[in-house]
């Protein structure tokens, strides 16, 4: 059976136990990720590290993918919430340097980067992604310019999908280059494209 832990959230099977067994599989995987990388990650180590059956990882995940998604979603949704109100430029800078943050120094932002990589050779994995995570955070992104546009906080030169792509793809870049993002990219990106010079 597994193994109880400390810190029970939302039952996946109306289970105390199955839920702790549940969160040790996420936390196992997120560490591992962190110490080993991608391509070291099983389901065999998981299974050690959070102290259960394979079976166990297995009736709940079909893959070390899904796993990781269930762990980007959780602790995005924690760390890195899209500001509901109220929807101004400096929300949105704010919310910008934090996605800074968690890409850089977060181990739920190491699983994100893995995971774009992953994705570039894997179709399946780059569909799901899409599905569970980059799909309704952009849909909340998107909303969130609409809000401060229509409230006159800025005025994007480009339509919401093009300027969040320009305003988000150099700290995904830089990330995963293993750059540095310094603090000042963020300030010129949302001067530059969320309040675009006239004359």
């Amino acid at each position: 059976m597994p193994a109880p832990t400390s810190r029970p959230r939302r039952p996946h099977s109306g289970s105390r136990r199955d839920e702790a067994a549940r969160l040790a599989v996420l936390h196992a995987a997120d560490d591992l990720l962190v110490e080993h990388g991608f391509g070291a990650l099983t389901i065999e180590a998981i299974a050690r590290r959070a102290g259960v059956a394979k079976q166990t990882i297995y009736r709940w995940w079909p893959s070390k993918v899904e796993i990781l998604l269930d762990t980007l979603v959780e602790d995005s949704e924690k760390r890195l919430p899209v500001p509901a109100e109220p929807a101004t430029a400096a929300g949105i800078r704010g919310y910008l340097r934090g996605y800074a943050r968690f890409l850089t120094r977060d181990p739920a932002g190491r699983v994100l980067l893995a995971l774009l990589a992953e994705a570039q050779h894997h179709p399946e994995t780059a569909e799901r992604l899409h599905e569970r995570h980059l799909g309704p955070r952009r849909a909340r992104e998107r909303d969130l310019l609409a809000r401060a546009a229509e409230a006159g906080e800025i005025s994007p030169a480009l339509g919401p999908d093009t300027v969040l792509d320009a305003l988000v793809g150099p700290l995904v870049y830089r990330a995963l280059t293993g750059a540095a993002i310094p603090r000042g990219l963020v300030d010129t990106l949302v001067e530059d494209l969320l309040r675009p010079r006239t004359g």
